[in-house]
């Protein structure tokens, strides 16, 4: 068959792709996201603003505009203090927690021992189990009569005939109770983002320490903990935004009592616009989350970044 040379030039330019071409492929295939993540977060977010700039309420029909009276209205208010100083001590104590307790689980997952698959199954299922079905179970745990702990803790002795802690009825334990369940929610995913962060690490490293005496906590800060700050900071930055967002847990266990002393600011916002009918100051509320997100996301990728470079 004769083919010449400007049939060849004609085919190779149809099967020819130029950078043009790819740039806009790669957008096409991008753009179905894109469009899911507007819709999914970006209209409610608009909408918030707006809500937060007039008097709606759930019952109203023509909202007028008030500019920022809402957002006044908020700081002026003891309980948003109480409620952001509960959400700061709530999210901090609980992250602190879990990141240290996700490296000690990690630390004992990356070795090999019997029954390591059921280990690390049962370690997932807080994290794969419904959190309002968790809470559930907890609130039974933390019944004022029936609570497994009281009775456990005064069967071996540890609790005298007249000890008997109401875990969600007094100050100072409903707090501690709320954030030992979100530890045990958010526990399973930091220990799964530092145990792959720990399999990437050279075993060649570890040997070399070894060869040169270093024992198990010099290996740990000198090699480890460098080595995976990177991957920490990733896992507390995913546990401070779900723990200071979430108001599922506050919400089954106390409904922010005993006298707002576990009220957070999600939770605040969720009682004040839907179950109170004031959408606008609640969506006030809410808004106050967004710039302190931003602060912490910026400066735990920002420590992310600079441990990966050093």
């Amino acid at each position: 068959m004769n083919v010449t040379p400007g049939a060849l030039r004609t085919s190779g330019h149809h099967i020819e792709h130029t950078p043009h071409d790819e740039h806009w492929l790669g957008a096409m295939m991008l753009a179905p996201a894109l469009v899911y993540i507007a819709l999914l977060l970006g209209f409610p977010f608009l909408l918030s603003i707006w809500y937060s700039l007039t008097d709606v309420t759930v019952g109203s029909q023509a909202p007028q505009f008030v500019g920022l009276a809402n957002f006044r209205r908020v700081v002026e208010s003891a309980t948003f203090w109480e409620s952001l100083r509960n959400a700061l001590v709530f999210t901090l104590v609980s992250q602190a927690l879990v990141v240290v307790l996700a490296k000690v689980l990690a630390l004992a997952l990356v070795r090999d021992f019997p029954g390591k698959w059921l280990v690390r199954l049962l370690i997932l299922l807080p994290w794969v189990a419904p959190i309002s079905l968790g809470s559930i179970g907890w609130l039974w745990i933390f019944d004022p009569v029936y609570s497994i702990i009281n009775w456990t803790l005064r069967a071996i002795g540890l609790f005298g005939p007249n000890t008997w802690p109401i875990w969600l009825g007094q100050p100072d334990l409903a707090m501690a109770s709320v954030i030992m369940v979100d530890v045990w929610r958010l526990l399973p995913l930091a220990t799964v983002i530092i145990l792959a962060g720990m399999q990437g690490i050279p075993q060649d490293l570890h040997d070399a320490a070894a060869m040169d005496g270093a024992g198990f906590w010099r290996r740990l800060l000198r090699i480890d903990i460098p080595l995976l700050m990177p991957v920490m900071l990733v896992a507390l930055l995913f546990g401070i935004v779900f723990t200071f967002t979430d108001m599922v847990i506050i919400y089954v266990l106390t409904r922010g009592g005993p006298y707002d002393t576990t009220q957070v600011l999600a939770s605040l916002a969720f009682f004040t616009g839907i179950q109170g009918g004031d959408l606008a100051e609640g969506a006030a509320i809410s808004l106050f989350l967004f710039p302190l997100l931003v602060a912490v996301v910026t400066l735990l990728l920002t420590l992310a970044h600079r441990s990966e470079v050093t």
